[in-house]
């Protein structure tokens, strides 16, 4: 059963940077097939993509968030990390982390979610 595990702080002020990270259990992320993915779902909107990593370590991120976005990853935990920097309220959201088939979806298995507020 594969299973995976959102940390990190719920608070962050704004323009600091954001950092969460996924621990998964029951498969490994330098796994071939796999993109492992980070979306996030403010409150009242839709899921939005973030961007990923694959087995060889290489990264895609959404083109509105590129600039500030960083995912890499700790092959020895089993870990990937999702940096976010210069945040302001509007990152304000629910994130998860999550398993993919394809570049930007379908999922097979999410994080069950972390609540990430973005205030002073």
């Amino acid at each position: 059963q594969v299973q995976l595990q959102e940390s990190g702080p719920g608070l962050v002020k704004p323009s600091q940077t954001l950092s969460l990270t996924c621990t998964v259990s029951g498969d490994s992320i330098t796994t071939n097939s796999y993109y492992w993915s980070w979306i996030r779902q403010p409150p009242g909107k839709g899921l939005e993509w973030i961007g990923y990593i694959v087995y060889s370590g290489s990264t895609w991120y959404s083109p509105s968030l590129k600039s500030r976005t960083s995912i890499s990853r700790d092959t020895f935990k089993n870990e990937f990390t999702l940096q976010l920097s210069s945040v302001t309220p509007e990152d304000t959201a629910v994130y998860y982390c999550a398993r993919g088939g394809a570049p930007v979806g379908p999922y097979d298995y999410w994080g069950q979610g972390t609540q990430v507020t973005v205030s002073s």
